[in-house]
C-alpha cells in the first residue's frame, strides 16, 4: 500500500512543474485518497482530461474558467466543484492563484 508519511511541511514539499503555467506539491496520501495543491500562474491551463478519480477542489485563491462536462462557470477564492469519476473538466487561471484537490483513490501518476 502506497501511504506518505503523517506530517507534510510546505517548506519541505518540492514543487513540480505540471506543465502550462502550473505546478502541485503531493500532501497526504494512501491508496484511498490524496491531497495536492495546485499554484496556477495566470493563463495557465489544467487541458481538457478525465481520469477514474473522484476530484473535490476548493479555491484557495485567484480566479478561473472551470469547465465541468458541457458547463463552465468562473469560480474564485472560497469556491469549489466537484468532479465525477471519467467526466471530462479543465481550467484555465485569469487571476493568479491555488486550487486544493483531493482525489479518491489517490493518484498513482501524481507519485
Amino acid at each position: 500500500m502506497a501511504q506518505s508519511e503523517n506530517y507534510q511541511f510546505e517548506d519541505n514539499i518540492k514543487w513540480e512543474d505540471a506543465g502550462n503555467g502550473v505546478q502541485r506539491q503531493v500532501f497526504g496520501y494512501d491508496d484511498k485518497v490524496m491531497l495536492v495543491k495546485a499554484k496556477f500562474e495566470t493563463g495557465g491551463i489544467g487541458s481538457l482530461h478525465s481520469h477514474p478519480h473522484s476530484q473535490v477542489t476548493y479555491v484557495e485563491s485567484g480566479v478561473f474558467e472551470m469547465t465541468i462536462g458541457d458547463e463552465t462557470k468562473t469560480i474564485r477564492k472560497g469556491d469549489g466543484y466537484y468532479v465525477p469519476p471519467h467526466v471530462v473538466h479543465g481550467v484555465t487561471c485569469t487571476e493568479a492563484g491555488m486550487l486544493v484537490d483531493a482525489f479518491s483513490p489517490f493518484r498513482e501518476d501524481f507519485l
